[in-house]
């Protein structure tokens, strides 16, 4: 019986395959040199389903490269072979624009950007300013949620790619669709109702409020907000905290863990990011998770938009 069961388990390893692998040279944050390091001519015109779809000339076969800029900005100019999945495609409606969009929508979206599970995939924005990269941080959590392993930003975005004096073409690639399907997994999410009961003290967590101080002392509000302030208990780190000067993310562990650690953050500790529409908290998730690799780093997608909806100010 244990023989017959190995054999079958021995089978459905072999049906399954190999782990998809990293291509080489890639990272997490990766710099516009690294990027182009993995074109490698046209992709093969062969691509099934799995992901590995035809890209055009400029991108490896295996790799996808999303550029979430507008439509516009993406005519006038992109990275070569990168197909275009705008930004707002991936937000929630205008009253909760941080609200989780459907798992039928994530699937739609990566189907028609030709992604599978064993794609390797590279994030792209404007880069024009720190606030960009939330955007793209927000894509890279949706994609992760989803289920995809090899994810990367680059650093810097559209703006650091041209430059660089990089390769750009105005011509859309055609992409083969995919046909898996996905779900948004909840292992790096946190809802309303989990948050509330941190909020009254029926469980822990360190509440991490991504917005500049001018928000979290209740000074100003997002429009979508119905009042100003944070959640109780929260501490401020302001997600500019992790970028140098020039707008690109700081690739420095420690210094991410000094940050969090001087917040109140100890091991085990789960830490909760959020903002107004769960923007600015994913550049901080991005850090606390992708650059300082702390486990389990919860984003609260809906953030303050959502939560001054529901709930009415305390005091």
């Amino acid at each position: 019986m244990i023989v017959r069961l190995f054999a079958v388990l021995a089978a459905a390893l072999m049906l399954a395959g190999p782990a998809a692998a990293a291509p080489a040279g890639w990272s997490k944050l990766m710099t516009p040199e690294a990027v182009a390091a993995l074109s490698s001519g046209p992709a093969s015109s062969g691509a099934a389903s799995s992901g590995a779809a035809s890209s055009g000339a400029g991108q490896s076969a295996d790799v996808r490269i999303v550029d979430i800029r507008s439509a516009e900005d993406y005519a006038a100019g992109h990275i070569q072979g990168a197909v275009n999945v705008p930004y707002g495609a991936w937000r929630g409606p205008k009253d909760n624009p941080g609200a989780l969009i459907s798992d039928a929508a994530v699937t739609e979206l990566l189907q028609g950007a030709g992604i599978g599970r064993e794609t390797s995939v590279i994030v792209v924005n404007g880069g024009e300013d720190v606030t960009a990269f939330g955007a793209t941080a927000r894509v890279y959590w949706t994609l992760k949620s989803a289920g995809l392993t090899q994810l990367a930003i680059l650093n810097g975005g559209y703006t650091a790619w041209a430059e660089a004096g990089l390769p750009l073409s105005t011509e859309a690639p055609s992409v083969m669709r995919t046909d898996e399907s996905f779900s948004l997994a909840d292992t790096w999410a946190i809802d309303r109702d989990a948050v509330r009961r941190v909020v009254d003290g029926e469980s822990e967590a360190l509440l991490i409020d991504a917005r500049p101080d001018t928000f979290f002392r209740g000074e100003k509000k997002h429009a979508a907000a119905s009042w100003a302030g944070t959640l109780a208990g929260a501490v401020n780190i302001v997600h500019e905290t992790f970028f140098g000067a020039e707008g690109t993310m700081r690739p420095d562990p420690e210094a991410v863990l000094a940050s969090v650690r001087a917040a109140g953050y100890t091991p085990g500790t789960t830490v909760v990011s959020f903002c107004n529409t769960g923007h600015w908290a994913a550049s901080n998730w991005f850090a606390l998770s992708e650059v300082a690799g702390i486990e389990g780093v919860k984003l609260y997608p809906e953030s303050m938009a959502g939560w001054t909806r529901a709930f009415a100010p305390e005091g």
